[in-house]
């Protein structure tokens, strides 16, 4: 019969090879249908059954009519779309899954952490276990993070998350040193994250590193001293309260994060005239030989340039250099 193609909207391959053979022979009577489709009796009847359902197949006992294709494939097409997307929704809602399974669980061993309490040891199970957190995300992420900077690699694996959250509507705050803000690349990412909806509060020292997540969820260091030995995860509430109390005091007591400073519109970086021109052209000129060509230089060197204005800006690709660019003014 060759590929299954009506598999998408939810048949089978015996349906389909009946709903098929019914397009080409109208005439058909259902009593040969099995013979000519080399198919089990009853498995034949269930399946035609299943298509007069579906109004893919019209027809009484003797004779069956397949439906117009133009009109069945849209309709199954519809149908299969709404079961898809009550699927997805259901999928959003996996707390309570997540709860009603933990009550299931055997009692926590005496020795171990507390009731409510995760120990997560393994770094990479750390990070996935942030990553995940963040992702489902609905309301809000508070973050105390006493980081003394961040390496391009750090904010390359945290911007697509922090801005999905963002886009969504999530509230984050975030609690970073005076010596995070110190750093180019750091504060460049933090103004892009201010840009983008995010509240940003600078303590001249701190060490508590606290993540909460829609204040049911926290993350902190089992060792604070020594973040290598790895997190506890929190969701019983009197403790995650506790958390939550501790990063209330440390953001009331931290000043708002300064946006106009190195590199905003209100003081801007000093760019040459030929930054600035092939800054302009990058957002322009759809090919680097023309705008190498309108700049007057070389092909290598308008490249150059552009590198080194990508590096500048802390932007991951060009249309975000464009992006970046604009808000602070460069063009």
């Amino acid at each position: 019969m060759g590929t299954h193609v009506m598999a998408v909207l939810g048949l089978s391959v015996l349906e389909e090879e009946i709903y098929r053979h019914l397009l080409r022979n109208p005439h058909t009577a259902v009593d040969d249908l099995h013979i000519l489709l080399r198919a089990d009796p009853d498995e034949t009847r269930r399946a035609l059954d299943r298509l007069r359902d579906l109004r893919l197949v019209e027809g009484d006992d003797q004779h069956a009519v397949a439906a117009a294709p133009d009109t069945v494939v849209p309709r199954l097409a519809e149908d299969r779309l709404e079961l898809l997307h009550r699927e997805m929704r259901d999928l959003t809602r996996t707390r309570s899954i997540l709860e009603s399974l933990a009550r299931d669980c055997p009692a926590n061993d005496p020795t171990g952490p507390a009731p409510g309490i995760e120990r997560i040891e393994d770094l990479k199970t750390v990070r996935d276990r942030i990553d995940d957190l963040a992702f489902f995300a609905r309301t809000e992420v508070l973050a105390a993070e006493p980081y003394a900077a961040l390496s391009p690699e750090n904010i390359a694996h945290a911007r697509p998350l922090d801005m999905r959250c963002l886009r969504r509507g999530v509230r984050i705050r975030n609690l970073v040193r005076r010596t995070a803000v110190e750093d180019p690349t750091t504060a460049t990412y933090l103004r892009e994250l201010v840009s983008a909806g995010a509240r940003i509060r600078v303590a001249e020292d701190f060490s508590e590193l606290i993540l909460v997540y829609d204040r049911h969820t926290a993350l902190v260091p089992v060792d604070p001293a020594d973040t290598s030995r790895g997190a506890l995860c929190a969701r019983e509430s009197g403790l995650v309260d506790n958390i939550i109390t501790l990063f209330e005091r440390l953001w009331d007591a931290a000043e708002d994060f300064p946006v106009a400073t190195e590199g905003s519109p209100e003081d801007p970086v000093d760019l040459s005239a030929t930054q600035r021109e092939v800054l302009c052209c990058m957002c322009t000129v759809g090919k680097d030989e023309t705008g190498a060509r309108q700049v007057g230089v070389s092909l290598r060197t308008y490249r150059r340039h552009i590198a080194e204005l990508m590096q500048l800006l802390g932007a991951e690709n060009r249309a975000h250099a464009a992006l970046l660019a604009r808000e602070r003014g460069w063009i």
